[in-house]
């Protein structure tokens, strides 16, 4: 992220990054040594394996990962045609031909896309403290299969802590009931909901209960800092989850020791697609565990949106909720009795915008942004005010900000 603030005292901030490793050399050893039993150990010849597979908003080496998994289970006798890929969109658009040839490889042709709309019930699972059990429900080729495996991306997110583990299957490859639980008001407003938590976390803790309901068999994961992939684990999915988070903190924590009027935060290119993607980047700054900004401070974020606020059904409830409203405060006290799947983000941008503006630079569609309760400016320069104390995080999305110890 390059930019020209002659006018500002601006401070480039950069996580410690670690040594970034050959992400199929990461994932052989992961195979070879997972938490659990080995893929061999599980897997029969004559079984039926599902695999689910991050999608384009995860800049995960999905075609790496399937090969590994695949020659594993070429092994022990399970071959291709007896696997089938579900790409894990949960309530985003369906990938293009192009795009699933661009993810998977020599593999695109076992792929098939999601739709939350066609899952089924499997089970129910307990909510963490209690209360009515939620029905889970997956996609057909999930449910049927006989070994559900599944990849992922362990990295900072805004519910969970960190992304990767059972989500990819339980939210990914599932339908609405468990998606519009997670995601709703009552959940996201509990103590320990919070970016880069993992412990007493009751978002997490749900997910990994699905993960145990529907029968993940075995999981495969990366996390990555900013000069590539970091590191891969394989097997259980808690144990997965648990490893590759304490490599993710310690590679991308960065104590915060005082206040700025402004905050530049960047995306990679796979969240700058859209809205509803890109504001990942504002609501990981003012809702993670130090927001930096004073009081009146902003947060810009360069993206060029090219799908605007997306294309998903989840994106469109996101646009028609912050369209909708007059004001910030007024629509996240209105959300806070409920809203459909995939409006969240709306409810989070909401909680954000009630005490900082929030600007998009360079957007290809500058009225999305300001219909949805933002501002537009086509440069990050038009964006802050001459004079500014500025912080640049380059990836807010792979920085944690946090406390001084």
């Amino acid at each position: 992220m390059d930019h020209s603030l002659p006018d500002c005292d601006a401070t480039v901030l950069e996580p410690p990054g670690g040594t970034p490793v050959n992400p199929r050399d990461a994932a052989e050893r992961a195979v070879e040594n997972p938490h659990g039993p080995r893929l061999g150990e599980l897997v029969s010849p004559g079984e039926t394996v599902a695999v689910v597979v991050t999608d384009v908003t995860r800049a995960t080496p999905d075609d790496v990962l399937l090969d590994v998994l695949l020659d594993e289970l070429g092994d022990v006798g399970v071959g291709r045609e007896r696997v089938r890929v579900v790409l894990g969109l949960g309530l985003h658009r369906p990938m293009t031909d192009a795009e699933i040839a661009g993810a998977l490889g020599e593999h695109a042709d076992l792929a098939e896309n999601h739709d939350a709309d066609d899952a089924v019930e499997v089970g129910r699972v307990a909510p963490p403290g209690g209360g009515e059990e939620i029905p889970i429900e997956l996609n057909p080729t999930v449910a049927d299969a006989d070994r559900v495996l599944s990849t992922g991306m362990v990295e900072p997110h805004q519910y969970a802590g960190f992304s990767g583990g059972a989500k990819t299957v339980a939210i990914g490859a599932g339908g609405e009931s468990l998606i519009r639980y997670t995601h709703g008001p009552e959940l996201l407003s509990r103590e320990g909901v919070r970016l880069g938590r993992t412990d007493d976390n009751p978002f997490r803790e749900l997910l990994d209960r699905a993960g145990d309901a529907v029968g993940l068999d075995f999981c495969l994961n990366v996390t990555h800092g900013p000069q590539g992939i970091l590191d891969a684990s394989a097997g259980y999915h808690r144990d997965v989850v648990a490893d590759l988070a304490a490599t993710a903190k310690e590679t991308l924590s960065v104590p915060i020791e005082r206040e700025y009027d402004a905050v530049v935060a960047g995306v990679p290119d796979a969240k700058a697609a859209n809205l509803y993607q890109a504001t990942r980047a504002a609501t990981y700054v003012v809702l993670g565990d130090r927001n930096p900004l004073r009081p009146d401070g902003r947060v810009v974020v360069p993206a060029e949106l090219p799908e605007g606020a997306g294309e998903g059904k989840g994106e469109r409830r996101f646009y028609d909720r912050l369209a909708g409203a007059t004001d910030p405060a007024s629509l996240y006290e209105e959300m806070r009795a409920g809203y459909e799947p995939g409006a969240q983000r709306a409810f989070v941008v909401a909680r954000a915008l009630r005490d900082h503006d929030v600007y998009v630079a360079g957007s290809e569609h500058p009225e999305v942004v300001e219909d949805c309760l933002m501002h537009a400016r086509e440069s990050v320069e038009d964006a802050v005010e001459p004079g500014s104390d500025v912080l640049v995080v380059p990836n807010a999305l792979d920085t944690l900000l946090v406390s001084p110890s």
